[in-house]
């Protein structure tokens, strides 16, 4: 019976780290140029960063971005301060 629970649990660890859940929402996310920030902000309130590594340059936030690179690079004219982070709020 412990080596059977110890299996699952072990197939269950695997399959976790096998599929991450930013390539899940990235796979669900529509990737679309918006006209503006406000656009933008309305899907996405705390805007779109390149990676969840990024950290904000202009000042205090109200929202967590959404992380998408596709989403990003296909919106970075929106990044006005330059510091990975398109229309953020």
């Amino acid at each position: 019976m412990r080596k059977l629970f110890s299996i699952i649990l072990s197939f269950g660890l695997i399959f976790s780290f096998a599929f991450s859940t930013t390539e899940i929402a990235e796979a669900k996310t529509k990737i679309i140029a918006y006209k503006n920030c406000k656009e933008m902000n309305k899907v996405y309130k705390g805007g779109v960063a390149r990676s969840s590594s990024v950290k904000n340059k202009g000042g205090k936030t109200k929202y967590k971005p959404f992380v998408s690179k596709a989403l990003y690079d296909k919106n970075k004219s929106r990044d006005r301060d330059k510091d990975l982070i398109a229309c953020e709020r």
